[in-house]
């Protein structure tokens, strides 16, 4: 008997970033491995919102994340600190303006 063998999909690393409510950012939750991007969202609802505290699932391929190099965070951060603009420090915001 010659049994001919199915050739598994790949299976990838995601990222999981969840937004609790409306109005505020998705965090990353975690990680998990799928074959797909619809298996890897079902994935995810079923592993990080057992309890309905998810709105919104993002799952990202992390070979799609692009990370800076800790040890080049001198070269990457310092030049903000030398832009003053970048800081509201030398104006005075009014007293109408600044207050809800």
């Amino acid at each position: 008997m010659n049994k001919t063998l199915k050739a598994t999909p790949p299976v990838q690393l995601w990222e999981v970033f969840i937004r609790s409510r409306s109005g505020l950012a998705h965090k990353h939750v975690g990680s998990l491995h799928a074959e797909d991007a619809e298996l890897a969202l079902q994935a995810a609802r079923n592993l990080f919102t057992r309890r309905g505290e998810g709105l919104s699932i993002w799952v990202v391929p992390s070979h799609l994340i692009i990370a800076s190099d800790p040890s080049e965070k001198g070269m990457l951060f310092e030049p903000a600190f030398s832009k003053a603009y970048r800081h509201p420090t030398f104006y005075n915001v009014p007293e109408e303006v600044g207050h809800m």
